[in-house]
């Protein structure tokens, strides 16, 4: 079962499994039915599985049925299955900014060019973004989101596929850059790098223009199909190892042709790959080899995120009605910081309520499942952190069903509690929320973390505004905030506060579908 992008809906969807040989399962807490990994040398550790081989992310076929794929898909890889990987965020725009900004990236350890290519690159995006929504406008804040797959993982070549939404007045334009790293060399480069030099990104260009002119005809603007790195700067394989080249919306033809892509026969494109493009062919090729003789072979035994003894929830409920209470709450994660937190809170004797993004629970369930292992409550805060509160229904139903599965694939249970991405909250929303069984949460206590800062600042923040029933709002992605948390236990301890899940706060009367709860000193909002 593979995955391949919608060019409508912007999501994956199942159509073939790939799984590489392997050697042995891994024996670790947090590894889900599916998952496998094995380290490679040059020291990449890879697994070429798609995301919704976990059922994690989409929806998956009847088993038995052969989907044929669409030659411009691609197998993306699993991020649970590469060792070393963790997420990076750049967020901004809960409380009053101007714009709503989140970007999200991997981090391998052992591709520090890559990471630092990434690194830029969302530097950039957010630099530039900002100087063009310098003066906001009126009506709905311009929003920039930018979240990732892996385009390749394999001991040849690794690919990390950035796909990026800007909302700036006409709405919504997605555009895609895909970045490549030798391990082999050590180096990182634009999707260019896969070919042998101008001359051979000239002659795909002419490949290029000519299999879009026959498909799709009049639709394409011929004079857009420009052969430069610019132009060409999202390309990767598919199992056969043909060339699929993306371009950005409205580049090569009118807006609401959505994704535009070429797949160059392997055959037609091998003559003008370098020699990090052939390794990285050959490694994609081998890939789907493997997977048909891995395909027949005895499943695994043993599923942690059914494991109920691994999940159980070690809270023992407090009465609110006696006891002063607060509820600290973490957007976002889980990020390099999280496993510090969750050992913070764990000495503290605290719990927590976390909202983690659907696309980073996926890439590391195990944290997932230790937040609720350890007796915190895991909500649901969206796929990719877009503002809900715009999207349709179809769209807000798709991003917090993909991100409830994630969470419930790794903790065993269906998160009720959905944050919603900036605190922006929709009639829409609310109708989804309910259908889905889910109550809104926000917050009345905004630390204001996401600005940066000292971790003393922080601390005080959330101890000034304290107060009985208190929402507060933190983030586990920012090193400063978690290093503010003991300051925050103490003084607040110290003050006769105890520290609960959200439902805690409103005792036997509950939370019901569809309200919204900033505090729990006051009642729901309808």
């Amino acid at each position: 079962m593979v995955t391949q992008w919608d060019p409508n809906r912007g999501m994956v969807k199942s159509q073939f499994l790939i799984i590489p040989n392997q050697s042995k399962w891994e024996d670790r807490p947090h590894t889900l039915t599916c998952m496998r990994k094995k380290r490679f040398s040059p020291g990449i550790a890879l697994l070429a599985l798609s995301v919704s081989g976990c059922g994690m992310a989409a929806t998956v076929p009847d088993r038995g049925i052969v989907v044929p794929a669409e030659p411009t898909s691609i197998d993306f890889v699993d991020p649970t299955t590469v060792v070393g990987l963790s997420t990076r965020t750049i967020t901004e725009g809960d409380g009053t900014s101007g714009r709503h900004v989140h970007i999200t990236y991997p981090e391998l350890d052992e591709a520090p060019a890559l990471n630092r290519t990434l690194r830029e690159r969302a530097r950039e995006q957010l630099r530039v973004f900002r100087e063009r929504t310098k003066t906001r406008a009126a009506g709905p804040r311009p929003e920039l989101n930018v979240n990732w797959q892996l385009a390749a993982a394999s001991p040849e070549a690794v690919a990390v596929r950035l796909r990026t939404g800007e909302k700036l007045k006409a709405g919504w334009e997605y555009a895609t850059r895909t970045y490549w790293f030798d391990p082999h060399e050590g180096k990182a480069v634009r999707s260019s790098g896969l070919l042998a030099g101008k001359d051979a990104l000239g002659r795909l260009g002419v490949l290029v223009k000519r299999q879009l002119l026959k498909e799709r005809g009049s639709q394409i603007a011929a004079g857009g199909i420009i052969a430069d790195g610019d132009r060409f700067d999202s390309m990767a394989f598919n199992r056969d190892g043909d060339l699929v080249v993306e371009f950005d919306d409205c580049q090569v033809g009118p807006c609401r042709l959505g994704r535009v892509a070429a797949a160059v026969p392997a055959d037609d494109v091998a003559p003008l790959l370098s020699g990090l493009g052939a390794r990285a062919q050959a490694g994609v090729r081998t890939a789907a080899l493997k997977t048909a003789e891995d395909m027949d072979g005895p499943p695994p035994t043993g599923d942690p995120a059914n494991n109920t003894e691994a999940v159980r929830n070690l809270a023992v409920t407090t009465d609110c009605a006696e006891t002063k209470c607060v509820a600290l709450t973490f957007d976002d994660g889980p990020g390099p910081y999280t496993g510090a937190l969750l050992d913070e809170l764990q000495d503290g004797r605290a719990r927590a309520t976390f909202f983690p993004l659907g696309t980073n629970a996926a890439a590391d369930p195990g944290l997932v499942l230790r937040m609720s292992a350890e007796g915190h409550l895991v909500g649901n805060h969206g796929w990719t952190h877009r503002n809900l509160a715009d999207l349709p229904t179809s769209k807000i139903a798709d991003s917090l069903r993909r991100a409830g599965n994630a969470i419930s694939t790794a903790t065993g249970r269906t998160p009720t509690l959905v944050r919603p991405p900036y605190g922006a909250v929709g009639p829409e929303l609310r109708a989804v929320a309910a259908d889905q069984g889910a109550s809104l949460v926000t917050w009345d206590v905004d630390t204001h973390d996401q600005k940066g800062g000292k971790s003393a600042d922080i601390a005080d923040r959330a101890v000034r505004a304290a107060h009985p029933g208190a929402i507060i709002l933190m983030h586990d992605i920012h090193r400063e905030t978690v290093d503010a948390v003991p300051d925050i236990l103490e003084r607040l301890r110290g003050k006769g506060y105890s520290f609960v899940t959200v439902p805690e706060l409103y005792g036997t009367a509950g939370m019901q579908a569809g309200r919204m709860y900033r505090s729990g000193s006051g009642q729901p909002l309808t």
